[in-house]
């Protein structure tokens, strides 16, 4: 079982970092905020979850999985028949109009961004302003479009356990965190410049007063003894805030991202609230 879409800054080349860092101690419920690919989720398997993102796009894809994989997979297996630029672009310009958009179930929405998630440009989910999908066909010899035993293994682990699939703003999501569990945090990230461009996952975008919004939710979670793994970029204001916490750096191989030199091997960190090791 491996994560079913391809998301900007996911997490799959940091498992082996964030398994490192995961509590020694044993928690009550994992939860996650920002769910993205899940990747951590997924090599995790916890047996009771709640996870959540904002982009309702991606719960929706999530939640179609869980209840209905045979039909998703049928819809998805017609969009890989049909592939090419032409299709793509039809299939891209769908949430152009309000009213019709409105009116597909929820099945096929779900399709929709998996198919343009693995035939678009990079794998790269991004919208405009308007939260209409942008991203330019990919021209791949050949896309895995359907993932048909993926998507089966994935509906049978969120059936199978007892996960709850949420789609709040996050600081509504934490509140719901008790003593003795564990969350795992992996916002957009911050960057020097504090530009959004490739480091937001909403048309809004995510800025640095949402990075101390999530600090200071971080302090609560900290008071009530629940404990929190975050990943974000290296930047001094991220060091800076956290500066009470442990601070780990790790290196993640970067292959989604709108500019070239931000790919590759980037240095990045993992904050926790807890000590692992006896000599912290």
């Amino acid at each position: 079982m491996k994560p079913i879409v391809k998301w900007v800054g996911g997490k799959r080349q940091l498992l082996d970092q964030i398994n490192e860092n995961i509590p020694r101690t044993k928690f009550n419920i994992y939860h996650e905020a920002f769910l993205g690919g899940g990747a951590v989720l997924i090599d995790l398997k916890p047996q009771k979850a709640k996870v959540n993102d904002l982009n309702k796009d991606l719960i929706n894809v999530y939640e179609v999985v869980k209840n209905k994989p045979k039909e998703l997979i049928k819809i998805l297996k017609k969009h890989q028949k049909n592939n090419t630029s032409e299709y793509f672009y039809q299939i891209r310009a769908l949430d152009r109009n309000e009213y019709t958009f409105s009116l597909m179930n929820k099945i096929h929405k779900a399709a929709r961004i998996l198919y343009l998630n693995k035939t678009c440009y990079n794998g790269l989910y991004r919208v405009n302003s308007n939260g209409h999908y942008n991203t330019p066909y990919g021209r791949y010899v050949n896309p895995n479009i359907v993932d048909e035993e993926n998507i089966l293994k994935l509906s049978d682990y969120l059936n199978n356990n007892d996960i709850e699939i949420y789609s709040d703003d996050f600081k509504i999501f934490l509140n719901q965190i008790s003593k003795g569990d564990f969350v795992y945090l992996d916002p957009p990230y911050d960057s020097e410049e504090n530009i959004e461009s490739f480091t937001s996952y909403q048309s809004n975008g995510f800025t640095r007063e949402n990075q101390l919004e999530l600090k200071n939710k971080c302090d609560e979670l900290h008071k009530k003894g629940a404990y929190f793994l975050l990943s974000n970029a290296d930047t001094k204001y991220i060091r800076e805030i956290y500066k009470d916490y442990y601070i780990i750096e790790v290196f993640a191989k970067r292959y989604v991202n709108c500019k070239g030199d931000k790919r590759g091997a980037v240095k990045e960190l993992l904050i926790r609230n807890y000590k692992v090791y006896e000599n912290e």
